[in-house]
């Protein structure tokens, strides 16, 4: 009897091995001047990809189904997105994960609107869906909500009305400097800290409000020195990747006497870069951080650093986990691997402790498709200082939550005018 269940369970496990995988596939830069946050994203998807399929895959009604993941090489460039998004949809992908810039995620929007348009009736398998997890320009669940588009991360305005929390309550604050990239989201930004900053601090000085060419600038001295020159004690940005990283290592050569706000300061090497000058100084907006004190995080986190040792890979993203979570679990709900069926269980899905996860009572608002959930304004510190038990990428900095938001809290109004499919 027990070698008959052994044969068994090897059959299963085997059967489990041959299952048809549900293909996603990731859009994002893995070379030129962003790929070190492509690569961070991978990770990131790797490991919410072998949570689920360590438990058995996605559970559906003819078998359990492994997820795939594919990295599709976007260059950082909307043109080759949409060369990789037709790669993809040939290669049987059906779900497309991208959000390294709103410039590219609105052009995969427009594309995966056109396609679902043009396949839906003949081969509805063939549809597209869309799950962005950090292109966060408002428009994209507003003016340019899709029905086949879900956001996993808070955009632009929830995060800089976080910031504004906090900066509200600072007095040190009297002149800003705003500093973005020269695209949708860096406009964005840019345009939310002006009118927060008139409704909260409006003794608030702006000094400068200046865009720079995303990705191209390899030298910001210039920029750092126009900030010197203006008197500003702070620096409102939304850069990421290397755009952020070159920005803080020029404050710091320059000896800018500057604190900085910003949407992503907490990792990808911007921590070192600015070294001790950003104690007490820099502080960034995300849905997790590696001190918030959250037992099931601190948990999840440390499964991600034993898939992951080197510190040089340590930028862990709590949504992440959370999307692909949903996804499974949406799928399940549908289930069949159909786009219009998963998007429908999507809508208005809730994920709490009570479903596992760890991060917290989160909810996909139905209307625009906008995922809500907590933020944490952090200020960097050194390691080993109260409230900071571990550091970030090994830099021997990391940071301390100085104002937490719940998601009842954090939610913004929508103006998206959804078209919904009939069928």
């Amino acid at each position: 009897m027990r070698t008959f269940w052994f044969v068994a369970a090897l059959l299963a496990a085997g059967a489990a091995q041959a299952a048809e995988p549900i293909r996603l596939g990731m859009i994002e830069a893995m070379s030129g001047p962003f790929a070190n946050a492509g690569e961070a994203v991978a990770r990131n998807l790797r490991f919410a990809v072998a949570r689920v399929n360590e438990r058995g895959g996605v559970r559906l009604p003819g078998g359990a189904r492994p997820l795939r993941l594919e990295v599709y090489d976007s260059k950082g460039q909307a043109e080759e997105a949409l060369v990789m998004l037709r790669r993809a949809a040939d290669e049987g992908v059906t779900v497309v994960l991208q959000g390294n810039s709103s410039a590219v995620a609105g052009a995969l929007i427009e594309a995966i609107n056109r396609h679902n348009e043009r396949v839906g009736e003949r081969d509805p398998g063939a549809r597209l869906l869309f799950l962005n997890y950090s292109a966060v320009d408002p428009a994209l669940t507003n003016e340019r909500c899709s029905f086949w588009h879900f956001r996993f991360d808070a955009h632009a305005g929830m995060r800089m009305a976080a910031l504004v929390d906090v900066l509200a309550a600072d007095r040190g604050v009297r002149r800003a400097y705003l500093l973005n990239q020269d695209y949708s989201f860096g406009r964005e930004v840019a345009r939310s800290a002006r009118e927060l900053l008139a409704l909260r601090r409006p003794d608030v000085q702006i000094v400068g409000d200046e865009l720079h060419p995303i990705g191209r600038v390899r030298d910001f001295a210039p920029y750092v020195a126009k900030i010197k020159a203006s008197g500003a004690d702070t620096v409102i940005t939304g850069n990421w990747g290397n755009d952020l990283t070159l920005l803080v290592r020029a404050a710091r050569e320059a000896g800018l006497d500057a604190g900085f706000y910003t949407f992503y300061g907490n990792g990808l090497g911007a921590p070192a870069a600015i070294g001790e000058a950003g104690v007490g100084r820099v502080r960034a907006v995300a849905e997790w951080h590696y001190n918030a004190g959250i037992d099931a995080m601190d948990a999840l986190y440390a499964e991600f650093r034993r898939m992951y040792p080197d510190p040089r890979d340590d930028y862990f993203q709590a949504r992440m986990v959370v999307m692909i979570e949903m996804l499974a679990r949406a799928i399940e709900r549908a289930g069949r691997v159909d786009a219009l069926a998963i998007a429908r269980a999507l809508a208005g899905m809730r994920f709490g402790p009570t479903e596992g996860n760890p991060l917290g009572e989160v909810r996909m608002r139905a209307e625009d498709h906008q995922l809500l959930g907590p933020l944490y304004v952090s200020v960097m510190e050194r390691a080993g200082a109260p409230g900071v038990v571990r550091d970030v990428e090994g830099s021997g900095f990391g940071f301390r939550t100085e104002r937490f938001v719940d998601a009842s809290r954090t939610a913004a109004p929508h103006r998206c005018a959804m078209v919904r499919p009939g069928r």
